[in-house]
């Protein structure tokens, strides 16, 4: 069995005082996981204009964000086991290396083709956060790793928060190429600080990476999600999307009984039958549900024309502006997060951060005219989803051993990715069949976006039921287990170097 090379001194390698990097590995890491998600949102703004930009359809243009979607959901577990296997530091910068490097193909290129790949290699970057939760887990004391593990969780919402207003200033007052110019900068900034400022982990799991495993993963994810984010505009009962989802089923099928007789498989599915992690997982798709209704359903509510009677007719650059507030709620409340989980467990936070997010549901049906009622409603929800986002790797952290967290962290985003995907899919049918026309195009009806929140908070009310499934902790009992782990662990990989 191969062994990962042995790390003599991981901080002998990193110049510069350890006091200060150790004081910025949180700072550093908390960036890249906000420049991430600002990746992902930068180029909504841009798909109204996109095919006359690029000479292309707009089903091609569809594909800068199904592209992004794909690679993510495949690659995340994929690059989790990998940080595991042969290093968490290294497989990070690899990753926030191929978005940079995706974002400079995007500066260069107008081919849609080119764009296309382009975002594909940014979908890495959706590994960052799973990643850098591990290093967390490895690096900090258990007295600091609540807070930091719930501020790198928020860095989702915070950056997609950041990314809408940012993305649409940048393309009204300059030419749409200086936006992937100073994202490329960004991106390089961030290899650059997590190359310096974060210490490789000794905490290892050695072994052969299962390549047959992510293989079949990735074949089963692609026919799942293809045919989820294209049933609208393939046909829901068309041929396509139905031999799709059935050549999901078959291949993920056959993907499980190959982990499950894997001696070092991709994902350790005995892991994921315990109900404390496969709840865990649940819930986090039940949760990305949830949450993601909120963004979309939102950015349209706000910029229908005023004619519908509903509508504000805002800008993309106000859009994002109704929206920041939510970003900083996240950032603000994460701290309150790691209180409540330390206090009461990681799993009353879930329960409790779904329950907020489908009250936030209840303020949008109660009033969806009024700016401020709009603004009020998505704040509550992004505060919901900074309650639960935090607490599910937190939850996974206490589940799985030590050597396993990045790879377990990464398939809980990885069901965070699929409920969103879902939960496109879902609010795009709903609206489209509640739909009037007017001035000549087809627009959503009132009644079609209380019906999505209505959604929604149906599905949040369900993560909260699972989420008090989710068998208890003892709190400090538990915390005491996390630490001797990774103390055994990581004594382990060290006598093994």
């Amino acid at each position: 069995m191969e062994q990962p090379a042995p790390i003599s001194d991981p901080s002998g390698a990193l110049p510069g005082s350890p006091r200060l990097r150790d004081r910025l590995t949180i700072p550093v890491l908390a960036y890249g996981g906000i420049l991430m998600a600002v990746m992902q949102t930068v180029v909504v703004p841009l798909l109204p204009d996109l095919p006359r930009l690029t000479g292309s359809s707009p089903g091609a243009v569809s594909w800068t964000v199904t592209a992004t979607l794909l690679s993510g959901a495949v690659l995340t577990p994929v690059l989790g086991r990998a940080g595991d296997m042969y290093g968490k530091r290294r497989v990070l910068t690899s990753a926030l290396a191929l978005m940079t490097l995706g974002s400079v193909m995007c500066a260069l290129s107008s081919d849609i083709a080119v764009l296309i790949t382009a975002r594909a290699l940014q979908g890495a970057a959706a590994s960052v956060v799973p990643l850098s939760i591990s290093i967390l887990r490895d690096e900090l004391p258990p007295e600091r790793r609540g807070s930091a593990v719930a501020l790198m969780s928020s860095t989702v919402g915070i950056g997609a928060a950041l990314g809408l207003p940012l993305a649409a200033l940048v393309i009204q007052y300059a030419d749409w190429h200086t936006m992937f110019w100073l994202t490329s900068a960004l991106g390089a900034l961030g290899v650059g600080a997590v190359w310096w400022a974060v210490r490789e982990s000794p905490v290892r799991e050695p072994g052969r990476f299962d390549v047959p495993g992510a293989l079949g993963l990735a074949a089963g994810l692609v026919c799942l999600l293809l045919g989820v984010s294209q049933g609208s505009q393939w046909g829901w009962t068309g041929p396509r999307v139905l031999g799709l989802f059935a050549g999901s089923v078959v291949v993920l099928a056959l993907w499980w009984w190959q982990q499950l007789r894997a001696a070092r498989p991709l994902v350790d599915l005995r892991l994921v039958s315990r109900p404390r992690v496969g709840l865990s997982h649940v819930a986090a798709l039940l949760t990305g549900f949830a949450f993601y209704a909120n963004t979309l359903v939102t950015a349209q509510l706000v910029q229908a024309p005023k004619a519908t009677g509903y509508g504000l007719g805002l800008s993309i650059v106000q859009t994002g502006l109704c929206l920041l507030p939510g970003g900083v709620t996240m950032l603000l409340f994460s701290p309150l997060s790691a209180r409540i989980s330390a206090a009461r467990g990681p799993r009353v936070t879930l329960a409790l951060g779904a329950a907020v997010i489908a009250c936030g549901y209840m303020v949008r049906i109660a009033d969806s005219r009024d700016l401020w009622m709009v603004i009020l409603g998505a704040t509550v929800v992004a505060t919901g989803t900074t309650l639960a986002y935090s607490a599910l790797p937190t939850l996974i952290l206490r589940a799985v051993p030590a050597a396993q967290t990045a790879s377990a962290n990464g398939v809980n985003v990885l069901m965070r990715t699929i409920g969103q995907a879902v939960s496109s899919a879902a609010v795009a049918a709903v609206l489209v069949h509640h739909s009037s026309p007017l001035g000549g195009a087809s627009v959503p009806t009132l009644h079609g976006y209380l019906l999505a929140f209505a959604m929604a908070a149906a599905v949040a009310l369900v993560a909260c039921a699972a989420a008090l499934s989710i068998p208890g902790d003892d709190g400090q009992g538990s915390t005491t287990r996390v630490r001797a782990d990774a103390r055994e662990a990581r004594d382990q990989a060290l006598e093994e170097a």
